[in-house]
């Protein structure tokens, strides 16, 4: 076994946020299931991680119970679950051990959100020296405030604000961040070989 489908943070504590309806891709949980179906067919590794900040008393902290896959996504057995507190999935887990553990040099990487836990952990994956594709559109963000936006607006002033970066921008701007430099840029047609 030499590749891995990591599927970061496709967890329920995203779908108790106010943002949830403005994800670029509410229907993740398919086009990820597609992805799964697909690793377990070719004897490809998927390892599921999980997104978790205990005592923060939010949606993602594990008290509050919403640590848990989207409806529609389990693991089978053998197939790891790690949880992080960092964006990345290896600073704070035993993700890289386990990789090397079981011969993983290629990973595909797809979750929640494109340009943070997905982009960060592409980066630091392809600076651990894996071969790694960032699978596009099985992976999905919300519209990002402008640094001097005030906290605690509502998402309609958040979606109202012309400075705020749209979904579509932020999907372009991690494809061009990444492409070439940390990853192959691949989409769920192109990784299943399924239109």
């Amino acid at each position: 076994m030499s590749r891995a489908l990591l599927v970061i943070d496709v967890q329920e504590s995203f779908q108790r946020l106010p943002l949830w309806p403005t994800m670029s891709n509410p229907d993740i949980a398919q086009s990820v299931s597609r992805l799964v179906d697909h690793a377990r067919a070719e004897g490809d590794l998927v390892v599921w991680v999980l997104h978790s900040e205990p005592g923060s008393g939010g949606v993602f902290d594990p008290v509050n119970g919403h640590l848990r896959l989207l409806d529609g996504l389990t693991p089978d057995e053998g197939e790891p679950t790690v949880v992080k507190t960092s964006h990345n999935a290896f600073t704070s887990t035993n993700l890289d051990q386990t990789l090397t553990r079981r011969g993983v040099r290629e990973l595909a990487v797809c979750g929640i959100r494109t340009e943070q836990c997905c982009e960060t952990t592409t980066r630091v994956g392809s600076d651990l020296g894996y071969d790694v594709s960032f699978v596009i559109d099985a992976t999905s963000t919300n519209p990002v405030a402008h640094r001097d936006a005030p906290a605690g607006r509502s998402v309609e002033d958040l979606l109202a604000d012309p400075r705020t970066l749209r979904t579509e921008e932020i999907i372009a701007r991690t494809e061009y961040a990444l492409a070439g430099r940390f990853a192959s840029i691949r989409t769920v047609a192109e990784v299943t070989g399924v239109r």
